[in-house]
């Protein structure tokens, strides 16, 4: 017992001096880079639903920690402090809902800013501080749209878009790294992210970027007479197929083999992936979304329904027009209007490993009786209350009209065609 214990706080106290190291190091690296005496501003850009991180690369040694600072456009008046002096600690950022404000989907982790799920809107500058008002390095990050993005099938034949070559500057793409095969084993996709980039020797140099002269089309660095031919440049994605084996798992030994396959024979349906089972049981008529476990937008995702294979090449959004469901450039799987065929199971693959099941159940539709409270009854009253306020007017206004229809000096508009009074030059005339 003494011996577990001894071997115990020894463990704790390795813990501790590696996280002192850890420290130290970082507070090395502080003494290492000096900050600029004129703030600068690094550019980053990602795509929307993107997670990233964005460190304090330089601060005062004798500062223990940092506040973080947004502003959407530079010299503002109106600026959010992100800070976790309050616990403000995301731990999961699969519960992290989309479209919600940066102040539920930020983390301040050894003096570095992480943003989850990024939106276009957090585009902007972010600046590493004090409470006090002292800043010691800022970056401008570029959140790029996913909602309209340029799709080239390279099977296909289709190609990326080219170049556009202007007198002050240039537009083009600069594309990542290939994903590795979304499946193994069987024809699986592979996809090339790319984000738009402009190259003018007139960007702003208060701004500082990679490379010279390049920075992301949203950067605050671009001209402002340059941001509308730049604006009309979307980001895109490249897609093609591939092959790629599964690789090999280390066989269990002899006796644990037997066990498995007597258990795999008393299973239901033993011919199913071994992955985690989730199970929705969703009503007819009714949306479903679903994610897959660890994915992020950047990673090679792909989904099946039992063996049919979901390729991007006919589900992807916006690509068919008679398919009603899609995978959309965030790797989520949506099913919009679940119908009874849609009953299944689905299974999502994450680089190039089958991952996780989802056994859907579509029940049918529940008929509840509406209240007075519910949106579709005060929508209705407020149409037929609108309706009957204009059939009452209408009603009022021909009855005054037909009230002074046989009253002289009738107001323009209601009185019909002059009638001929006896005695008249027309009422002569028409006898016979």
């Amino acid at each position: 017992m003494e011996t577990r214990l001894l071997g115990a706080a020894a463990l704790l106290c390795l813990v501790d001096v590696l996280q002192a190291f850890a420290i130290e190091d970082k507070g090395d690296l502080f003494k290492r880079m000096v900050c600029p005496s004129f703030l600068m501003f690094d550019n980053a850009a990602y795509w929307a639903d993107m997670t990233f991180e964005l460190p304090c690369n330089c601060k005062p040694e004798e500062v223990s920690s940092v506040v973080w600072y947004f502003q959407k456009d530079l010299g503002s008046a109106k600026t959010t402090v992100l800070t976790d002096f309050s616990g403000t600690v995301v731990v999961d950022s699969g519960h992290i809902e989309r479209g919600s404000s940066v102040l539920k989907r930020f983390s301040i982790r050894m003096f570095s800013l992480i943003v989850f799920r990024a939106q276009v809107t957090d585009s902007g500058h972010y600046l590493c501080g004090t409470k006090q008002g002292d800043f010691f390095y800022g970056y401008d990050v570029d959140v790029q749209p996913t909602t309209d993005i340029a799709v080239a099938f390279v099977d296909r034949g289709q190609h990326v878009q080219e170049d556009d070559t202007q007198k002050l500057f240039s537009l083009f793409t600069s594309f990542w790294d290939w994903t590795k095969c979304d499946r193994c084993g069987v024809r699986g996709e592979q996809r090339r992210i790319g984000l738009c980039y402009v190259q003018s020797a007139q960007l702003n140099p208060r701004y500082r970027t990679a490379v010279p002269n390049v920075t992301s089309c949203g950067s605050r660095a671009v001209p402002a007479r340059f941001q509308h031919p730049v604006h009309l440049r979307r980001p895109e994605v490249a897609i093609r197929s591939c092959l790629s084996p599964c690789p090999k798992e280390e066989a269990p030994e002899e006796g644990v083999q037997a066990i498995s396959n007597v258990i795999a024979k008393l299973g239901e349906k033993p011919w199913l992936p071994r992955v985690p089972m989730q199970f929705h049981k969703q009503p007819a008529g009714t949306g479903l979304i679903l994610a897959c476990p660890g994915a992020r937008p950047e990673h090679a995702v792909a989904w099946d329904k039992g063996s049919v294979r979901l390729y991007r090449s006919h589900y992807l959004i916006g690509v068919s027009k008679r398919s009603r469901v899609f995978i959309d450039h965030g790797n989520h799987l949506h099913i919009p209007r679940l119908r009874h065929s849609d009953r299944g199971t689905y299974f999502c693959w994450r680089e190039g490993k089958m991952v996780a099941g989802f056994q859907l159940r579509v029940t049918p539709r529940q008929q509840r009786r509406r209240t007075l409270r519910d949106p579709e009854t005060i929508n209705a009253i407020k149409v037929i209350g609108m309706s009957f306020a204009i059939i009452t007017l209408i009603f009022i206004l021909i009855h005054m009209c037909r009230y002074y229809w046989g009253r002289e000096g009738a107001p323009p508009g209601c009185n019909g065609p002059a009638r001929p009074q006896p005695g008249s030059l027309n009422a002569q005339a028409s006898l016979p």
